[in-house]
């Protein structure tokens, strides 16, 4: 199940190791355009920093979602890679995370470097809120005026959302449905006839979750 911050958060945390210094940031975005930007903006708030690695998760209609990360010149796999896993654990898509490190002048080996930018990470994440995006058909009928009133009124109050009213000759209903055959079969019983409902498109709805640290 794949899961996002809310649509415009953003989260920041600051751990110390060894006396080097690890600024993380996590925010939603919703392309790569998005997130390279979020990581301009690291190595431009911070210009003095020594790096600025960084990892994404962004989805992409029709295809697997897109990952990227940067070690930015850290050891290789000991930045991007360990935060991207974080990530990944949480299950989180339509996300960018950069970890800004001022150097403390002294080594931490590959192993305290993977834990350094993960545990940054997830510290940013730490109590976030998460959403859960929906995917619901969008279906179509249409019903004479004299109906329109009342079968919109008996849907909403069955739980079905009506995204759309178009009124002419007749009135075409637009809902918003997980289940195209159990939502003709609630119409039809409205109507009292059968009922052939056209497809028309998707919708993505993003619902609040809950979750443990």
């Amino acid at each position: 199940m794949s899961l996002r911050l809310p649509a415009g958060f953003a989260a920041d945390a600051q751990i110390e190791v060894k006396r080097s210094r690890f600024l993380a940031h996590v925010a939603r975005v919703d392309d790569e355009d998005a997130a390279r930007a979020a990581v301009a903006a690291a190595r431009s708030a911070h210009p003095d920093a020594r790096h600025h690695c960084s990892s994404f998760i962004v989805e992409v209609p029709g295809a697997q979602p897109v990952e990227r990360s940067s070690d930015d010149g850290e050891p290789s796999s000991t930045a991007g890679t360990p935060m991207l896993e974080v990530l990944r654990g949480a299950h989180l898509t339509q996300v960018v995370a950069v970890v800004t490190r001022y150097f403390g002048g002294t080594l931490l080996g590959t192993g305290g470097l993977t834990r350094a930018y993960a545990d940054a990470v997830a510290a940013a994440l730490a109590g976030t809120p998460r959403v859960r995006p929906i995917t619901r058909h969008l279906v179509a009928f249409d019903v004479g005026p004299q109906d329109a009133g009342r079968v919109q009124g008996s849907l909403l109050a069955h739980g079905v959302e009506v995204v759309d009213a178009a009124w002419a000759a007749s009135v075409r209903l637009t809902l918003a449905v997980v289940d195209p055959a159990e939502a003709a079969a609630s119409v039809a019983g409205l109507l009292q006839r059968e009922v052939t409902l056209t497809r028309v498109g998707t919708t993505v709805t993003e619902v609040p979750v809950h979750h443990s640290s």
